[in-house]
């Protein structure tokens, strides 16, 4: 599904994910995975045109954007009857990110007002601290304002919102 400049963030994420890497710290992709009929697109009465159905280019990440070999992914609405905009949302992402002692997360990509605010919220349900990487998001926006309000939601509920300059600074220091 198109996000208006969705693509200005992979540059930025990358640097993060380079970041991370070097820190060995451990970087997570999650993706909207789709059967063909999912219950969220407008032919089975949801609100969106089909996009990310599992196994066409519409699913796959940006190009250009740096996903590891052996890189642990984590799909999400799989489940034709279900809505999931959660990386968490029927999945065992907050198994694996304990089971990794994982107590932070820093969050980025896309939309800012679905999939990013959804995580977030979630992942501190779950006990995480929560960063939101602001420069590395983007909103869908159906409704204009749409991704400022998940931000501001985001950080009432208890996330920061950094710069990716910020993250990468973290996992900089994580290797002294």
């Amino acid at each position: 599904m198109a996000v208006k400049e969705g693509d200005e963030v992979v540059p930025r994420l990358n640097k993060v994910i380079k970041a991370a890497r070097s820190a060995r710290v451990p970087v997570i992709f999650t993706r909207d995975w789709h059967p063909a009929d999912h219950i969220s697109f407008r032919a089975q009465g949801g609100i969106w045109p089909p996009h990310c159905v599992q196994g066409t280019p519409g699913a796959a990440f940006h190009p250009s954007l740096e996903v590891p070999a052996g890189a642990t992914i984590i799909s999400k609405g799989d489940d034709p009857g279900a809505e999931a905009y959660s990386g968490f949302q029927g999945t065992d992402l907050a198994q694996r990110l304990s089971a990794m002692r994982v107590s932070e997360v820093i969050i980025g990509g896309l939309t800012t007002d679905y999939c990013v605010k959804q995580s977030a919220l979630d992942a501190l349900q779950a006990g995480f601290k929560v960063n939101v990487m602001e420069d590395c998001v983007r909103a869908v926006d159906v409704k204009p304002g749409d991704g400022a309000r998940a931000i501001s939601a985001i950080r009432k509920a208890g996330a920061k919102i950094i710069d990716s300059s910020i993250a990468v600074k973290q996992m900089a220091s994580t290797q002294q």
